[in-house]
């Protein structure tokens, strides 16, 4: 049987930490299990050079490796992985599916875990020079600006760990920020503001991105000041927010006005049989260790959910 004529009980949508520990746990649970992921095992963690805070690594761990070692361990207890792109989800009838560029796959349950995108800054040159000076992952694009001069915008966690990062090629970080005041965790900035090669520009922000084939300099604003000027670079990183990767719903869950998916502490959303967990839901707190919890949370659930379901058949 093809994976597209099979019904599975848990269908997970996002191979990041809390798809994978669900798969993990609904497939100890006995549950025949996919997972869809249109990119890398991981998630955003498979973004990241290094995972500094996540329990049990005392030296830290990377986010390619960490996302790995969950997927083969997901793999062990016999989840089955596909690689494709979400388009639609049909989640009102019992059994659910999910159109995807590979086709559609059925579920008797379903977990939302498709995570967050970077926020774009919608500035002039910005779209245009993406790809070719403008990123939104220092991993995956740093090693391109050895010994050259990049800029990073954000006062957020990921924007100074990826500061930090960028000085590994870059000969020159100067770290832009609106506020005056940085968001970041204390060990964080002190380390920022403790590195030679990089400069803090607060209470700025980006205007405009400047350049033919690639990033040029980019104008910055004071707005208190009512002063611009321009900071010649060869790349600028962007971490200024995240909005969640939604927008395959079509309004079929309940979300809140950022459009998070709402569930309660079982993970359970607006729609019996649908769960969320990981960054995509409404939460407090988006690390890998809460992402952690709300997979096994969610996985844990959902093999309820089916014991339940089979009860009331059964009777």
């Amino acid at each position: 049987m093809s994976r597209h004529d099979k019904i599975y009980d848990l269908l997970v949508l996002g191979a990041g930490p809390a798809g994978l520990t669900a798969a993990i746990y609904a497939s100890r649970s006995r549950l025949s299990v996919l997972v869809v992921e249109e990119m890398l095992s991981g998630g955003k963690i498979a973004t990241t050079e290094r995972v500094e805070n996540y329990p049990g690594f005392p030296e830290g761990v990377g986010g390619m490796e960490l996302g790995a070692l969950l997927e083969n361990q997901a793999r062990n207890f016999g989840a089955e992985m596909v690689l494709a792109t979400v388009e639609k989800a049909s989640l009102s009838q019992d059994i659910k599916e999910i159109h995807t560029t590979d086709g559609i796959f059925k579920g008797k349950t379903i977990l939302i875990a498709t995570g967050t995108s970077s926020r774009a800054l919608g500035v002039p040159g910005e779209e245009e020079l993406t790809g070719r000076g403008v990123s939104y992952c220092v991993t995956c694009d740093g090693a391109f600006f050895q010994d050259k001069t990049v800029m990073v915008v954000g006062g957020g966690d990921s924007a100074l760990e990826e500061a930090l990062v960028l000085t590994k090629f870059a000969s020159k970080v100067y770290l832009v920020h609106r506020s005056q005041e940085l968001r970041a965790v204390s060990i964080l900035q002190e380390k920022v503001r403790e590195h030679n090669a990089i400069e803090l520009i607060l209470g700025a922000e980006v205007e405009k991105i400047h350049g033919e084939d690639h990033v040029e300099s980019v104008t910055l604003i004071n707005k208190e000041q009512n002063k611009r000027w321009d900071v010649p670079v060869d790349g600028i990183f962007l971490y200024v927010g995240l909005f969640p990767n939604t927008k395959f719903l079509n309004d079929s869950l309940e979300c809140n006005e950022q459009g998070y998916v709402i569930t309660n502490d079982a993970m359970e959303t607006s729609v019996p049989g649908v769960f969320a967990a990981g960054d995509v839901r409404e939460k407090g707190l988006r690390q890998v260790v809460t992402a952690v919890s709300d997979g096994a949370i969610a996985g844990f659930s959902a093999a309820k959910y089916l014991d339940e379901l089979t009860d009331k058949e059964g009777k």
